[in-house]
């Protein structure tokens, strides 16, 4: 943790000024839970976003690249349980329709507000539902944490954040158990500041901080069709705009590191049908790109996962998932721990008490780290076990 950097208790997406969110149930896909929201600024806010890499792209990933063009973005409305993918001209209809609602409901220019959207692939959205459901949402600056709720789809907890530093907070929630892998894995990620930042540096900032945190997150191989991270800052913090030459602009990007590093370990924790999470440290690489390389493919290897699933100290996966990462190694200079147990030294393996890598193995979190001694790079990823109820999941998803 940065000392610069201070959490807030039961932070979220209206832990800064001017924002408020609200949910209700519209009964989307189920009866009975939160499905739907909308994420509401006081003031129209400069708006940064990444989205999927993936070349089937939902409706809500056009429509708002498309309007992110013109930067002017008072609110989001968020769905579960129906991702509005690979629907046709109809699905981009509903999508200009369903911001059209909230747009009407909040009070703003429809071309100010933005969709997400989030579920099942093919299905049309329920469009009397979310009418109905839209005029239910009440906005509020506790609502952060329903609207936390309303996102997730096969999630069993809610993803919030929020820090504050520099005089500014930055709040943040996301969504994600299944389907992630870089780029951007497969999650929606809301970020909200009080500060006001230029346009050019907060993209830069966002892109930077998600290189490091959601891109670094692996739990199956697969990225969606909806992928999307946004960050709205509305400037009511009030002072100076943060540009990159601000006294502030470093802290900004320390906080806004922080508050993703934060969500992403937070999906990879509650990755569907996980136990333990896994961190993988790589250091001493040749450059920066063969450091994530390498973190990445071990951290998403099926081989490693299910090893760590059942306690078993195979590292030689480790070093065989390194090797096919395509990042510059010697093989006779890799040295390799689990935990604090140093198990390959040079490239061999060294001695060690296996019951200590077991005991490791055994706990909810699972630490790697594995050092090139090639240079001077590193990088963490983060993962997942693979467990029998991650197949039971996505057998059943749409049933």
């Amino acid at each position: 943790m940065n000392k610069d950097v201070d959490f807030i208790p039961s932070g979220g997406v209206t832990s800064p000024r001017g924002f408020l969110a609200g949910a209700t149930g519209a009964g989307i896909k189920y009866a009975g839970r939160l499905d739907l929201g909308i994420l509401y600024s006081e003031v129209s806010c400069t708006t940064a976003a990444l989205f999927t890499t993936n070349k089937v792209k939902a409706a809500s990933v056009i429509l708002d690249r498309e309007r992110l063009k013109k930067n002017k973005v008072s609110a989001v409305v968020m769905n579960s349980g129906c991702a509005n993918a690979c629907t046709g001209e109809q699905g981009m209809k509903d999508a200009v329709a369903v911001a059209g609602m909230a747009a009407e409901h909040v009070g703003v220019a429809k071309e100010n507000v933005l969709v997400a959207s989030t579920g099942v692939i093919g299905t049309l959205l329920p469009m009397g539902r979310i009418r109905e459901g839209i005029k239910k949402i009440d906005l509020s600056t506790t609502g952060g944490h329903d609207i936390a709720r309303a996102i997730m789809t096969t999630d069993t907890v809610p993803k919030e954040v929020a820090v504050k530093a520099g005089g500014f907070i930055i709040g943040g929630m996301a969504k994600g158990a299944g389907m992630i892998h870089p780029d951007l894995a497969t999650l929606l990620c809301f970020l909200t500041t009080d500060a006001g930042v230029d346009a050019g540096f907060l993209e830069q900032s966002l892109r930077e901080a998600a290189d490091i945190s959601f891109n670094m997150v692996s739990v199956d191989g697969d990225n969606s069709t909806n992928d999307m991270v946004l960050i709205m800052a509305n400037g009511k913090a009030g002072g100076e705009t943060i540009t990159g030459d601000s006294p502030k602009a470093k802290v900004f990007k320390q906080a806004l590191n922080e508050v993703c590093v934060y969500l992403a370990r937070a999906i990879a924790r509650d990755a569907e049908g996980a136990n333990k999470l896994i961190e993988v440290n790589v250091r001493g690489a040749a450059s920066l790109t063969d450091a994530r390389l390498a973190a990445r493919t071990i951290v998403g290897s099926s081989l490693v996962k299910a090893a760590v699933h059942g306690s078993d100290p195979n590292w030689g996966r480790v070093l065989a998932a390194a090797g096919r990462s395509s990042a510059a190694l010697e093989d006779n200079k890799l040295e390799l721990c689990i935990g604090d147990t140093l198990l390959v030294k040079d490239g061999a393996p060294v001695p060690y008490d296996t019951r200590e890598v077991v005991k490791h193995l055994d706990g909810k979190e699972v630490f790697i780290k594995l050092d090139l001694h090639l240079g001077s790079y590193g990088a963490t990823a983060w993962g997942c076990d693979l467990s029998e109820e991650y197949v039971k999941i996505n057998a059943e998803y749409t049933t």
